[in-house]
């Protein structure tokens, strides 16, 4: 999460310790995206058929992980929101935890090698 700068920055003193807004070091481009994926979280959370379309051929480890992110990141947004919190600093929270479901899926999935012409058919054009 540091990587893309999705930390809040913090001054310790003694025993005190105060957060600040965050550090926004590291890949800008990533950030960005991440921020503007988790405005997505502020639907319902449900499965389309472009989405059933999107996940064939994937494996159910990811689906599984995906859908529970989905659900999760959904309920979280409308919580930060009736809170009071302001809806970019609800943003920024989604979109850092968006960071941690993608740490899951690298670091529990196995992906088998994909044959590079059905990799290719599989994306929109």
């Amino acid at each position: 999460m540091a990587y893309l700068g999705l930390v809040p920055t913090e001054n310790s003193s003694g025993g005190k310790s105060k957060r600040g807004s965050l550090t926004k070091c590291g890949n800008t481009r990533a950030r960005r995206l991440l921020v503007e994926g988790a405005h997505t979280y502020k639907h319902k959370a449900n499965i389309s058929v472009e989405l059933l379309r999107r996940q064939e051929g994937l494996p159910k480890e990811i689906v599984d992980i995906a859908w529970q992110a989905q659900q999760r990141l959904c309920r979280r947004y409308q919580r930060l929101l009736q809170k009071g919190k302001h809806r970019s600093v609800v943003v920024v929270a989604i979109a850092r935890e968006m960071i941690a479901y993608i740490w899951a899926i690298a670091r529990e999935v196995v992906v088998s090698q994909v044959d590079p012409k059905t990799r290719i058919a599989r994306l929109p054009a």
